[in-house]
């Protein structure tokens, strides 16, 4: 009896129970809808055609404010509850560094649903720290002024506590403290400084060396001594009023943590006994994302979940404070990447497919004469079997090499050449089928499904839209948006537009390990629509203009009840006209050059003078248009 597949296979399949945290699931219906917190839900490709339908074009972004107000609310929950189960003696206020993602949504939505809570902001550059002033927070929030200073940061921030807002800044080098005190004193405003000290403790995953003693950012024991000491000097102890640590981004593994935790607390406490009148130990960011669901220590993933990690840092502070009998403090998380990570779905289209598999029947027809070498790939295909497969497999990879080298010489012909490759992907396929419900693979059949796999060309950039990816491999969660209730039949990799050979997602999350090739459906020619998931963290910032390909349209999406939904906000994608220009381009020039090239080819003959209208007008709307390809109906 054939076994029917479910849409529960297939939120199985892409694992979706495991990294959605709740705000993602596969419906009944077979599609994927969006589930903020309140009971609501959305179908998200029922958003898309509808976006569609209106004359919007892919790829596209989808934003859920919900989904991000959810996240903040969670964190800081998480941390309530952990207070009032160890009966910890202070606070907890969240902080959100904008360097993960500046976008206007982003912030002033984590603002609102933070206000409760006095989720502040934190600011590494002078235009981050223009744009969090203008922000409305809580009068109690936290806004961190982070990373290397010059004066005209240090007096933007002064200005700030000027304004009544609660700004901290933080020392990352000894030399800042003096030009600190000398605009404090020209501005006549008192400083809140903290310090930056350098943990020995480190994180672990990709960013593992970012902290301990190598770390880039911080003074080390000698330097934190000698800044009290200066500050105890200029009778301004009080102004020193947060203590702040780092270990590493995406920390994957909770001992890490509180280790690092451990010895920042014990460097708090030893400073509180010091004299120094400390209010918050801001234990920095870490909170890892679990991209790929295993809740393990790999790379993208996390052994912990959200409340294990407020529960053992609240614990971890509240220890060490009662053995050393000092006050506990506000504690402080600069927790970026998991709160904005699940908000923003990149949703692009399948646009074509290739691949070994999908060959042009005419190469595989037989011609007298044929070469020795390609009539031995046919014997080998037909005689196949589940007891010689491992002998036709090696056999057909030297065969094979053997065909590129007699072509190399001269002596076979390009049809004989594609017809013995035409075989050997045949016999590949055949291999394939052998080996595919086998508990053990062997070693030289492990890269066959890759080798095998489709290429399903998106309508998207990877250096615009996921730079993570190609950067430092970063594995996203990748789902169709629909067909989840039909049993997809092929292995895939994702191939972009881009025209470079890195443009492609050649490595998928597996609760197990790292997949070759994700498992889709069928291409058919229409509508197949693809989400990369938890992309709402650094990918907007980080993206690059590669092909001069610039950034996609996007939706803000607001869920309602029984199903329902708004669009709050569409934002159009960069123009052509816009990238360009941002190579030192003008618009003007351009037209100006089209006009004077076509006046020529009319004068030479090329073009007839009628037609130059058309030709400058198709020109100005590409300028005008979006930088990805658009298909008519």
């Amino acid at each position: 009896m054939k076994q029917v597949f479910k849409p529960a296979d297939a939120a199985e399949l892409y694992s979706v129970p495991y990294w959605s945290s709740g705000f993602f699931r596969v419906s009944d219906k077979g599609q994927i809808e969006v589930t903020p917190p309140g009971g609501i839900y959305a179908n998200l490709q029922e958003i898309v055609d509808d976006l569609i339908a209106s004359g919007e074009s892919l790829p596209m972004i989808l934003r859920f404010p919900q989904v991000l107000g959810g996240r903040v609310r969670q964190l800081s929950e998480a941390f309530r509850r952990a207070i009032e189960e160890y009966d910890y003696g202070g606070r907890y206020q969240g902080v959100f560094p904008v360097k993960v993602n500046q976008r206007r949504m982003v912030v002033e939505t984590i603002a609102d649903a933070g206000w409760d809570y006095a989720t502040g902001l934190e600011a590494g550059s002078k235009a981050e720290l223009a744009l969090c002033l203008a922000q409305d927070l809580n009068p109690r929030a936290l806004l961190c002024c982070n990373g290397f200073k010059d004066d005209g940061f240090i007096k933007l921030a002064l200005w700030g506590r000027s304004l009544g807002k609660n700004v901290v800044i933080t020392l990352e080098k000894f030399s800042e403290l003096d030009r600190i005190l000398k605009i404090a004193r020209e501005l006549k405003v008192k400083p809140a400084i903290g310090i930056r000290f350098k943990l020995h403790a480190k994180g672990s995953g990709q960013w593992e060396e970012s902290g301990g003693d190598g770390a880039k950012f911080g003074l080390n024991s000698s330097e934190m001594l000698a800044v009290v000491e200066r500050m105890r000097q200029e009778n301004m102890l009080d102004s020193l009023v947060m203590l702040h640590c780092h270990i590493g981004s995406q920390i994957t593994d909770i001992r890490r943590i509180k280790v690092g935790v451990r010895e920042a607390t014990q460097v708090y406490a030893n400073l509180v006994r010091e004299g120094v009148p400390l209010q918050y130990l801001n234990v920095g960011g870490g909170l890892a994302v679990d991209y790929d669901g295993s809740k393990t220590t790999f790379y993208t993933s996390a052994n912990y979940t959200l409340q294990e990690y407020a529960s053992d840092v609240v614990y971890t502070i509240g220890e060490v404070c009662k053995q050393t009998q000092v006050a506990a403090p506000t504690i402080v998380t600069e927790s970026g990447r998991a709160l904005t990570a699940h908000h923003a779905i990149l949703v692009m289209p399948v646009i074509d497919v290739t691949g070994p598999t999908r060959e042009q029947p005419l190469l595989l027809e037989r011609r007298e004469g044929q070469h020795a070498i390609v009539s031995e790939l046919d014997e080998l295909l037909e005689s196949i079997n589940k007891r010689n497969y491992r002998e036709i497999y090696n056999d057909a990879v030297a065969n094979k090499e053997t065909v590129h080298n007699l072509f190399d010489l001269g002596y076979l012909s390009l049809y004989e050449r594609a017809r013995g490759e035409s075989l050997y992907n045949q016999i590949l396929q055949r291999v394939a089928k052998f080996v595919q419900d086998m508990d053990y693979i062997p070693d030289e059949l492990e890269d066959l499904g890759k080798v095998l796999a489709d290429k399903y060309i998106c309508n998207f950039s990877l250096f615009q839209s996921l730079p993570d990816n190609w950067a430092i491999d970063t594995l996203f969660p990748i789902v169709p948006l629909s067909r989840l209730n039909e049993k997809p039949t092929r292995e895939a990799i994702l191939v972009d537009i881009t025209c470079d050979s890195d443009g492609k997602v050649d490595k998928f999350i597996d609760l197990r390990d790292v997949k070759s090739t994700l498992t889709l459906h069928e291409w058919e020619g229409g509508p197949y629509y693809l989400g990369i998931f938890l992309m709402g963290a650094y990918q907007d910032v980080l993206g690059s203009a590669h092909n001069l390909f610039g950034k996609v349209n996007e939706a803000h999406i607001r869920v309602k009840t029984g199903g329902k939904y708004e669009l709050e906000l569409f934002v159009k994608g960069q123009k052509a006209r816009r990238m360009i220009e941002n190579m030192g381009y003008e618009e003007d020039m351009l037209l100006e050059s089209m006009r004077d090239q076509a006046e020529a080819a009319v004068k030479k003959g090329r073009m007839s003078a009628d037609l130059v209208a058309e030709f400058l007008e198709d020109y100005s709307e590409e300028l005008l248009g979006y930088t990805y390809l658009e298909y008519e109906d």
